[in-house]
Formats: C-alpha cells, structure tokens, sequence
C-alpha cells in the first residue's frame, strides 16, 4: 500500500506523534525517551513562548492505517534575523528504514516550507537551542542522554539518499571524574580568581536560586550567541525553562562564578544526575511509578554518571580560564556523590576552546551527531 501523509492539528494526534517516537524505540537499550507531557508541551503553541517567533506544522505518515513515521517542519523566524537566512527547520523526526516512507515525509514538509518561500531545509533541530538536535551518526551503541536525540543508524543514510550534505557537526565526551582535581587546573582557578576579582556561588535552598535564576539564561543568551543556529531566549521563554528547570535541579551540582565587584553572573554550569536509565524506566510517564525512577536517580547516592547539561561563560570571560573556576568546585561535589565519568553532551566540533578544557582529564570521544541541510 501507498504511503499517506497527513498535516496533523488535534490533541489525539499530536499524542500518537509524540508516542511515535517511543513506539518505534521500544526494547532498544540505547534511546532515552522524554517524558509525553513535556514534548506536547513544547509543540503547543499555547504554552511554548517561542512560538512569538516560531511556527511549525507536524505530519505523520501511514500505511495501512498505521503511523510509520512523523516529521515537523519548523521556521524560527529570529535565528533566520540573527544568522541572515531563509531557512525552514525540520526537527522531531522520525521513521521505519523505508524509501517510500521517507520520501513522503520530507516531501510534506519541503512543500510547506516552499510554501512559506524558504531556500535551504535544515535539521534535524527544534524550535530554540535547548530543544533536541543534531542527527546521530556516530555511537549508535551508546546511550543517550536526557538532552539529544537516539536515532537508528539507517537516519543519516537516508538523509544523504536525500541529498542531504553536512551543515555542522557536534562531538560528545565520555569524561572521567579524577582522584584528584588536576594540579595544573588548580593552579589556573586560583590565578583567574585573583586576576579578575571572581567569586564561586553555591546554592544550599531553591529560594536562594532564585534571584540568580533568570541572570543564569541572561548569561545563557550571551555566552551562547554565536553558536550554530542560537536564537536569543526572550523573557517570556527564560520564564518558561525557569519554571522547567529550577524544580529539578540537584543543588550542589549547580555551579556560578560572579564578579565580586558587582555580582555579575559570568559563568555557570547546570550538571544533574544522568536520568537516562530513569527514564527508560518511566516509558515516558510520570505515574504511576516514573517519579519514584527520576528522583531515586536524581538525589539518592548511586548514579555514576552526570550530565554536564548546561554549562555557559560570557564571551568577555571566555578563553580565561574561567571554566577551570566550575570544575575546580564540581569535581570534589562529583567525587563525593560516587560519580564516576560525565557525558559531555554535544559540543560543537568547531568549538575548540570547549574541547581543550577535557585536555586535562581523560576522555573518549564516543559520540557524533550531525544538523543536515539541503537547498529546496
């Protein structure tokens, strides 16, 4: 039978586009699922604020009356501001190793984006930085994390049957968690203490969080400004990851360096527990039981691995030795919890300066993925 593509709108189906993803990876050790409520959340244009700027269209493929694969086609009409471009965005993708399949879906989704007068297609990517991009291609026998996306090694093959080509490559870390923290890294934290009058903040309260929490995405928005595809976060959507993430921060993993001279927020780091087996547990619900797997792996002693999730430094501080202030404070946190390695998770390939700072430690590259792109 022929492949139907179908532009989906109402709640029923945007739950089958969602439970899609975890239809097709169900029994696979590598895919980390997201929780259902949160993914709907971020497709909604009534509560994600970053449809001020972004609107989207999602489809779903069947055959025989079964959904066989789902696509959206997103343009974010800021970063295409910011980066002088025309681009339309395909993210949320995915589908069984078949041509035809394929074919219709990306068909769908590069009308709609001609239909908007766009030239180039690109992906795979979300609505803003912090949602999910990045095609994998490398490490297939590894498993995600809470903050990429799985994909079956037959994804890149079909994109370049396609005509997809490279846009842009991000590497991910396997880092291991020293004895001790580097003399050399130690020597570096106290030299750019004292040279640039910077303080380390920790938190002991979420109360205490939160006159620092939405400075955290302001510094966000300028460390992160000139990487691939970053469109800055308004107030509306710092409100919204605020809201998101504060509640489910681990406390002492949270890092910040400020100035001294008038409390200026110049780096961070948000580092969690990994919850990846958490949430294969969970099968992308809270209840009955998913709470109970994410919080035992987020604050119960246990969990060797962390996340480095969010870890950001002003472009004036960047290249100063500063990241080394972060880790010369995480490292004892991280030995004290019994973690035993960190996911880096993707960091741009292009972005050396992020990579030379695991110079010190010892790492494995064990993880590629990719953002595609194709003139339409």
């Amino acid at each position: 039978m022929s492949v139907e593509v179908r532009q989906i709108h109402s709640e029923a189906d945007m739950r089958k586009f969602v439970e899609f993803n975890l239809k097709l990876y169900k029994g696979n050790p590598y895919h980390v699922p997201g929780l259902i409520k949160d993914e709907l959340g971020t497709l909604n244009p009534r509560t994600n604020p970053a449809f001020q700027f972004c609107e989207a269209a999602y489809f779903l493929a069947y055959r025989d009356g079964e959904i066989v694969g789902r696509i959206a086609g997103i343009i974010n009409h800021r970063a295409n501001e910011t980066w002088n471009q025309n681009n339309a965005r395909f993210g949320f993708v995915d589908f069984i190793n078949d041509d035809e399949v394929v074919d219709a879906l990306f068909d769908a989704v590069i009308k709609w984006a001609k239909k908007h007068k766009k030239d180039m297609l690109q992906g795979p990517m979300g609505f803003t930085d912090l949602d999910h991009e990045g095609m994998l291609v490398e490490g297939f026998d590894q498993i995600g994390t809470m903050a990429t996306i799985y994909n079956y090694a037959y994804y890149p093959h079909q994109l370049e049957r396609l005509g997809f080509i490279k846009d842009q490559d991000w590497k991910e870390f396997k880092i291991m968690i020293p004895d001790a923290i580097p003399e050399k890294h130690q020597r570096i934290s106290n030299i750019v203490r004292q040279k640039y009058g910077l303080k380390t903040v920790k938190f002991r309260t979420r109360k205490e969080v939160e006159p620092y929490a939405h400075r955290i995405f302001e510094t966000l928005n300028q460390a992160y400004s000139v990487l691939y595809g970053f469109s800055e976060l308004s107030k509306e959507q710092i409100d919204y990851y605020v809201k998101q993430y504060i509640p489910m921060i681990h406390l002492d993993f949270v890092t910040l360096i400020v100035r001294e001279s008038d409390d200026k927020v110049v780096a961070f780091a948000i580092t969690i527990p990994n919850l990846s087996r958490a949430l294969q547990k969970a099968r992308g619900k809270m209840y009955p039981f998913g709470w109970f797997h994410l919080a035992k792996d987020l604050y119960m002693k246990g969990n060797p691995v962390v996340d480095l999730y969010l870890i950001g430094v002003i472009p004036e501080y960047q290249n100063k030795g500063v990241n080394a202030l972060l880790f010369d404070d995480l490292i004892p946190v991280f030995q004290k919890a019994g973690i035993k390695y960190a996911e880096s998770n993707p960091e741009l390939e292009t972005n050396a300066a992020v990579q030379m700072q695991w110079n010190y430690f010892e790492r494995v590259h064990h993880k590629t993925r990719r953002a595609y792109i194709k003139e339409i």
